[in-house]
């Protein structure tokens, strides 16, 4: 009786396979059960097991992202939507998708370059005796 019940309580939570669905019938039924009504119980239980699988998915990402919320953690469409309203921002802002400032400013006429950096000569501060 025990066994019986593991198994029907398996199929609930597994893929429950065509040949283990039969096994399973064969189990419940009376002994001289017809081969259309073994078949038939186990067409029943494959699609007992479906539901009760997709039920129980279901439950589950219900009970994980009702967690995430109370943690506080965002769910992907808030963090979608605030991808795109920093790239909103970014654009209103003159940024580039690098962050850095979009260059607003043209060349100077004639290709003038920064004066280079006047190398710096280290002082010697020698005392002596």
């Amino acid at each position: 009786m025990f066994e019986d019940f593991r198994r029907y309580l398996e199929a609930t939570v597994e893929q429950l396979s065509p040949a283990k669905a039969q096994q399973l019938a064969k189990h419940l039924l009376e002994p001289d059960a017809r081969k259309e009504q073994v078949a038939k119980a186990a067409q029943e239980l494959i699609e007992w097991s479906q539901r009760n699988r997709d039920r129980l998915r279901e439950f589950v990402a219900r009970e994980v992202q009702h967690e995430l919320s109370a943690m506080g953690v965002a769910t992907r469409a808030e963090v979608d939507t605030l991808k795109k309203r920093v790239r909103e921002l970014e654009r209103a802002a003159g940024m580039t998708v690098s962050g850095r400032q979009k260059a607003t400013a043209t060349k100077p006429a004639g290709g003038a370059k920064r004066p280079a950096a006047k190398a710096r000569t280290a002082k010697k501060t020698g005392t002596s005796k």
